[in-house]
């Protein structure tokens, strides 16, 4: 999620040349969606249906409909679990499962997001109020809820911050054990660090950068992918009305879409969105036809953001009586409109196609 809610368009000519000689025509990412946001809102703990709440059939029968065949829910983990170490709150996991539930029915995939920015208030993970192993307890007693259906995806936290990308690694290890030691096959997507920006991948950090320490992420299936965001505004924090920085930000995906390649690895972008403005309609193209044009190593993405208690957010995808802001009907056209993305997508079976 933007920072916000916490408290010149690029030619064909440069989107050609990202995409790597021989690739096929292009064609949508597997997966191609979006963020659906409220469960995550409000202060702890809340109460669900005033505090927070999840999407309703309404709108996501209009999203199935537009042809969105992937959904990235957001919710808190202090909520599921609101003891460390302890079970998972059946009032909370109840709405959650059976919104999963009706996402499924309705054809779409769903990525689990827990959108707590590497913390469980009031404290950071590898802080001494937060165990490394906390988060892997957390994720061993949901994946099981969910062992049983591929079409749930598990991000396994959003945007870590104050966090170095050194100890993330042993978090994300210790969680995709959980998971496994769960009994659950799912495709696990592993974001980096420092809001895994895409176009913070490189930066250098105690320990190592995100493209350094990442390569020790380990899973006996290997049936991952590693998860990054990238707004388009001033500073890439998805906060501003303009988007005047699609260069730039369509560079930071050439340069992790390298690291990708390289590595023999799949990315999704989780977050990317824009205003009505002029040049962030163009950026959102320009976003979603880049990734066409790399969709051999691009699982897909999920624009940010549908919710229905956005009001007049002005990233907001939320169709109202019936109709979409004009960033959704930009992004239309670049919707994968098949809801059987596992029989025309090899990524989601093998997203890993050997490290070097």
């Amino acid at each position: 999620m933007p920072r916000l809610f916490q408290i010149a368009s690029m030619g064909m000519a440069l989107l050609c040349a990202a995409a790597p000689a021989g690739l096929a025509a292009p064609s949508a990412p597997c997966l191609t969606g979006v963020n659906v946001s409220s469960a995550e809102f409000g202060k702890l703990p809340g109460q669900y249906g005033i505090s927070h709440i999840y999407p309703g059939r309404a709108t996501l029968e209009a999203l199935a409909d537009a042809g969105v065949n992937v959904i990235r829910l957001p919710f808190r983990w202090e909520r599921l679990q609101p003891s460390l170490f302890g079970p998972l709150s059946q009032a909370e996991l109840g709405p959650l499962m059976e919104t999963v539930q009706l996402i499924r029915e309705l054809g779409m995939y769903v990525v689990l997001d827990p959108h707590n920015y590497a913390e469980y208030v009031p404290n950071r993970i590898g802080s001494g109020g937060l165990s490394l192993d906390a988060l892997a307890d957390f994720w061993g007693r949901l994946a099981s809820r969910f062992s049983e259906d591929d079409g749930v995806l598990f991000l396994l936290m959003n945007e870590p911050i104050g966090i170095t990308a050194a100890v993330w690694t042993d978090v994300a290890n210790r969680s995709i054990a959980s998971i496994r030691e769960a009994g659950a096959g799912n495709l696990i997507l592993v974001p980096g660090t420092i809001w895994t920006g895409a176009s913070h991948w490189f930066d250098a950090q105690d320990g190592g950068s995100n493209a350094e320490t990442l390569l020790s992420i380990e899973d006996p299936l290997n049936h991952f992918a590693f998860e990054v965001h990238q707004y388009l505004d001033d500073d890439f924090s998805g906060t501003n009305a303009a988007c005047p920085r699609t260069a730039d930000a369509i560079q930071a995906l050439e340069g992790f879409s390298g690291w990708l390649r390289q590595h023999g690895y799949s990315g999704f972008l989780g977050e990317f969105g824009g205003t009505k403005a002029d040049n962030c309609l163009s950026g959102l193209k320009d976003v979603a036809d880049y990734m066409e044009l790399n969709s051999d190593i691009w699982l897909g993405w999920t624009a940010w953001a549908a919710g229905e208690w956005w009001g007049d957010y002005p990233y907001s995808l939320q169709p109202a009586e019936g109709v979409f802001p004009p960033q959704m009907e930009t992004l239309k056209p670049f919707l994968k409109q098949s809801h059987d993305a596992r029989a025309s997508c090899k990524l989601l079976d093998t997203p890993i196609r050997g490290k070097d």
